[in-house]
């Protein structure tokens, strides 16, 4: 069995919102697998650790920042813009947002300087 995992008060809020977003068991405050005729609370909505295996398996992984800050992995900050992210390797120094502007002015200049060199 793994650890136990006890949340912040933010760390609550944040899963709570991305629990009525994207749990697919979630239904107005129930639990769907839970439910056995009558309405059963969603025990993930109530708890201060993550105890929901579907939670933790398939809900938390869709928001990274967040996934990172509850199991301890390592963020990094965009060197454009400074905003936490985590990498899909470890070459990325851009978040998503900032890496296409980036990529984009880079392929720019590069063209420029091509250009300029003929």
């Amino acid at each position: 069995m793994p650890e136990r995992i006890e949340l912040t008060p933010s760390q609550r809020r944040r899963c709570n919102r991305l629990i009525k977003r994207l749990c697919a068991n979630y239904d107005d405050g129930n639990c769907l697998p839970l439910d056995e005729g009558d309405g059963c609370v969603c025990v993930q909505m109530i708890s201060l650790s993550i105890i929901c295996k579907y939670f933790r398996n398939a809900v938390l992984p869709a928001n990274k920042e967040l996934y990172a800050d509850i199991f301890k992995q390592h963020t990094y900050h965009c060197a454009e813009c400074g905003a936490a992210f985590v990498p899909n390797s470890n070459r990325q120094k851009y978040c998503p947002s900032c890496s296409k502007k980036v990529h984009r002015r880079q392929k720019n200049e590069s063209a420029r300087k091509r250009k300029a060199d003929n």
